[in-house]
This record gives structure tokens, C-alpha cells and sequence, in this order.
């Protein structure tokens, strides 16, 4: 199984940055899709930006021009560049993989980063 640990969050001030990280403990190249998710407070989890093997990426409405996901197969690492962050961008942030075993597609998820938004 993938076994996903991301990095990178804290409080910022609106309009301020940070940069998330999941590293991957198998090689990214050879993963589907990899995914993150937010989750705010008595919200459901939803997904805010994802990259898949192809290259191509999406995001959430309400971050795009904001947010950018990118991949480093080199370290087998993720990234989710937050910029001009608002307030509503508060919550925890979950990396996701989706793979391939056996014919049988899959997911992984990692533990979550907590990231709060605020003066």
C-alpha cells in the first residue's frame, strides 16, 4: 500500500502563503492521480486540486488562480502552493492517491495538515 505524510501547514494571516507537501513512499510516476483534499470544520472533505499521471491538473473553483499543484516524481512528492489564502481556505488539507494493484484501482490517504487562515 502507498503510504502518503504530508507537511507544510499552520496559521497564516489572509493573504499570506504556504506550500503543502506529501511525500509518497512508492514512486509517484507510476500513481493514477495525486489529490488534495480539504475538509473545514462541520464541512465534508472535499477535493481542491489534483494532478494526474499525464500531467494534466484541476482545480476547485474557489481556488483556482490561487492554488497550483505540482508533482516531483524525483522525490516522490507533491506539492499544493497556497497563495492570497482567505479565511474560507481554513481546514485540514488531506493528501489522496489513487494506483493500481492487480488490476484493482485503489486509494491512500495521508494523515492530514491542519491549515488555519486568520488575523
Amino acid at each position: 500500500q502507498v503510504q502518503l505524510a504530508e507537511s507544510g501547514g499552520g496559521l497564516v494571516q489572509p493573504g499570506g502563503s504556504l506550500r503543502l507537501s506529501c511525500e509518497s513512499s512508492s514512486s509517484i510516476s507510476s500513481l493514477l492521480s495525486m489529490n488534495w483534499y480539504r475538509q473545514a470544520p462541520g464541512a465534508e472533505r472535499v477535493l481542491v486540486a489534483a494532478a494526474a499521471r499525464n500531467g494534466n491538473t484541476n482545480y476547485q473553483d474557489s481556488v483556482n488562480g490561487r492554488f497550483t499543484i505540482s508533482r516531483d516524481n524525483a522525490k516522490n512528492t507533491v506539492y499544493l502552493q497556497m497563495n492570497s489564502l482567505k479565511p474560507e481556505d481554513t481546514g485540514v488539507y488531506s493528501c489522496n492517491a489513487i494506483y493500481m494493484r492487480s488490476g484493482v484501482t485503489l486509494a491512500s490517504w495521508g494523515q492530514g495538515t491542519q491549515v488555519t487562515v486568520s488575523s
